[in-house]
């Protein structure tokens, strides 16, 4: 069976339609050109070129060849490309999660953005996903990077995985427009301890959930929960209702729906986490570029 040095050989002398010529351009002496060629006309069992000591040219069938082998050289060098833009990370699939409150924050549509520019050739395949859910992705190897609001509740789970923290998120109380706090700029959350909450309910949002009552717990106070909303913008809409407070990342501020006041939190626990997780083991070039080009300074 012909090989990819003949078929090189071949197109040579082909464009060259001189075994002087093509040899010099090959860097190699005429004798062993002139004997790969023979091969390969022995294992096609066809002529692909008529010689003499003046001239060169195609057969027929060796025109037809030269399509045919132009094609297959042009194919393999296709291959070796992709598999090198597969090693380095250039090219393959990513699958990416991110919670729903990250919708909100500039982070991801920029994220996204440059790595679609510097790796154009990887496919994202990207869902929603609760932090929690993300971690158990990706340890069970189902997930490649995820967007994450905590670091991981089991021990076990966290010394498997990479943060790489990206933002450490204000929290903002939420309250009605018409309320008799609603013209301040800044609040201690005790000083609404009174106050009915809106929350999503904790398996949903855990952090967030979580956040609002550690912070209360700080103020002495057990947080009045009155209603739940199943997504983070629809606290934001029963707020504007009248139903009471709630507590959201400063990237909410984004929505700016009629009816509603945000406050910033005099607490320096008022934050949550925004972090890149990954599996510290993952042995994946598509990771591990994404990872180096999405953590280093611009």
């Amino acid at each position: 069976m012909f090989d990819f040095r003949q078929l090189r050989y071949f197109v040579t002398v082909a464009e060259e339609l001189s075994f002087t010529r093509a040899a010099q351009r090959l860097y190699i002496s005429q004798p062993p050109l002139s004997q790969q060629i023979q091969a390969l006309e022995n294992d096609l069992g066809v002529r692909l070129l008529e010689r003499n000591k003046r001239n060169v040219s195609l057969t027929e069938p060796g025109k037809l060849f030269l399509e045919q082998a132009r094609q297959i050289l042009d194919k393999a060098e296709e291959a070796r490309a992709q598999m090198a833009d597969a090693a380095t990370g250039f090219s393959g699939k990513l699958r990416l999660a991110y919670t729903v409150s990250v919708t909100f924050h500039p982070a991801l549509p920029q994220t996204l953005l440059r790595y679609r520019s510097f790796a154009p050739q990887v496919r994202l395949m990207l869902c929603e996903m609760y932090t929690e859910q993300q971690y158990a992705a990706l340890v069970a190897g189902e997930l490649d990077v995820g967007f994450v609001r905590d670091e991981p509740e089991h021990p076990g789970m966290a010394r498997q995985l990479r943060l790489d923290v990206i933002d450490r998120e204000p929290l903002l109380l939420a309250l009605p427009a018409n309320h008799p706090l609603a013209g301040r700029d800044s609040i201690w959350l005790r000083e609404v301890a009174m106050e009915a909450f809106i929350v999503q309910p904790r398996e949903l949002a855990a952090t967030l959930y979580d956040r609002l009552a550690q912070i209360a717990a700080k103020a002495n106070f057990h947080p009045l929960i009155r209603q739940h909303a199943q997504q983070i913008n629809g606290l934001l809409v029963l707020v504007a209702a009248g139903m009471g407070l709630a507590l959201v990342p400063a990237s909410m501020r984004s929505v700016n729906l009629p009816g509603v006041k945000y406050l910033e939190l005099e607490d320096p626990d008022a934050y949550m986490l925004l972090a890149l997780a990954s599996r510290i083991d993952d042995p994946n070039p598509v990771v591990r570029r994404f990872l180096s080009a999405m953590t280093e300074p611009e």
